[in-house]
């Protein structure tokens, strides 16, 4: 059935697919020679990896920056010289020129050193009110014990990351005291202020970094302590938070002297940047293993071609032109190219929808564990395959592979019948 199918294609596809195939008479003797089996595989292999390392660092960015934007807003105003006397006022007044912004809540950010016991650890204390936090961060939701509704007003509460308690060895409804920056003049000279607060609540965004290092207050809380006067910026929360970068923008054309916006993507620009250089250059890297079974596609056909040196001069003799044989080779090498690319995107995608469990399985077996999340933010294996990646990975593979066809194709065609045919 397929022998007949061959058939009715085109002379140059009936004879390539033959060839390809390794045709005896009507029964298949084998699909592809050694070299090409190994052609196959390397551009397979390749393909595959492309797609799975480039859809596990999509995941990789995409969960580390929703992690950063469950307990950090879209985009923030500060006000440099003062504190924001009317905030609500001023969140107004931006909201209604800027249709992106949805949200919005005052804060006041500063440092501090908590300690308890022997245990003391360098955080950032922000001060929020509780209320309107909600409009603009997800906190409230990854509360894993407590509620951030517990910080009142002259309560002094604190709320603090899981690891943060963990490395202080604190629980909720324990006493910890609270160093600031800013200290206070006596006779004995300079002395650091201190504040003993209860901790209310503990919170877990997945993100190590914020979960080890940040803690929240009440606004009024943090005006009093570090003596602010008031809320010295404003946190907004978008529609779109690709937008925040032209939001921030705009805004910084509309307020007052003195006022100054910013976005999520410049408090973590480096980081970011790091990651898209590490993406264009593992791509790169990855890509001479397809590269590779290119080379490998190339030796494949000159030795098809060498071995067929009688054929093709018989087919010259019997009337196909040069043309004809260069496409019989380039069909030959195409469709080695087309299965080695499509193996590749097939098992790519398979690995990439399932690396999370394929990793869990992994690492209870050796017992090992890819992604401490002290060091790389986040504990699982993420993946996020996208169109935009396997799209030009499987285009240019193949466009490759056919490339690799022409040089041999090309030798083909310049075999002379009378040359080839002296010593059969």
């Amino acid at each position: 059935m397929k022998n007949s199918f061959i058939k009715k294609l085109p002379f140059e596809w009936a004879v390539g697919l033959r060839y390809t195939f390794s045709m005896r008479g009507s029964r298949r003797d084998g699909f592809v020679s050694f070299i090409s089996g190994m052609s196959v595989l390397s551009i397979a292999v390749g393909v595959m990896a492309l797609i799975v390392v480039l859809s596990v660092m999509n995941g990789f960015q995409k969960e580390v920056r929703d992690k950063m934007l469950s307990v950090l807003p879209h985009a923030e105003i500060v006000h440099t010289t003062a504190p924001i006397s009317d905030w609500q006022a001023l969140a107004k007044t931006v909201a209604s020129k800027n249709k992106e912004i949805i949200g919005a809540a005052p804060y006041v950010r500063s440092q501090g050193l908590l300690s308890s016991g022997a245990n003391i650890k360098g955080v950032a204390v922000t001060g929020i009110e509780p209320k309107a936090e909600k409009s603009v961060s997800n906190v409230a939701t990854v509360m894993r014990v407590g509620k951030l509704s517990d910080l009142k007003p002259g309560s002094f509460n604190i709320v603090i990351g899981t690891d943060l308690a963990r490395s202080l060895g604190v629980v909720p409804g324990d006493k910890i005291s609270m160093m600031v920056p800013q200290g206070q003049f006596t006779p004995a000279g300079m002395v650091p202020r201190m504040k003993q607060f209860t901790v209310s609540g503990v919170f877990s965004s997945g993100h190590y970094e914020y979960d080890s290092s940040m803690s929240f207050i009440h606004l009024n809380d943090a005006a009093a302590l570090y003596r602010t006067g008031g809320p010295t910026g404003l946190r907004l929360k978008l529609k779109d938070m690709q937008e925040a970068p032209v939001v921030a923008r705009n805004l910084n054309s509309q307020l007052q002297d003195g006022y100054y916006a910013f976005d999520w993507s410049r408090q973590n620009r480096n980081w970011f940047a790091a990651v898209q250089v590490e993406k264009r250059m593992m791509g790169i890297i990855l890509f001479l293993i397809v590269l590779v079974g290119a080379f490998g596609l190339v030796s494949s056909l000159v030795m098809t071609v060498n071995s067929k040196r009688s054929d093709i001069a018989i087919l010259r003799t019997q009337g196909a032109s040069q043309g004809s044989i260069m496409k019989i080779f380039m069909i030959q090498g195409m469709f080695i190219g087309f299965v080695g690319v499509a193996i590749g995107v097939g098992l790519g995608l398979l690995i990439a929808f399932n690396v999370e469990s394929i990793v869990n399985i992994i690492e209870a077996m050796f017992n090992v564990q890819f992604l401490p999340k002290d060091i790389y933010l986040i504990s699982n294996m993420p993946s996020e395959p996208r169109a935009d990646d396997i799209i030009p990975i499987a285009v240019f593979s193949f466009l490759l592979s056919l490339a690799a066809t022409i040089y041999p194709s090309w030798r083909a065609a310049r075999i002379q019948p009378a040359e080839a045919l002296r010593y059969e």
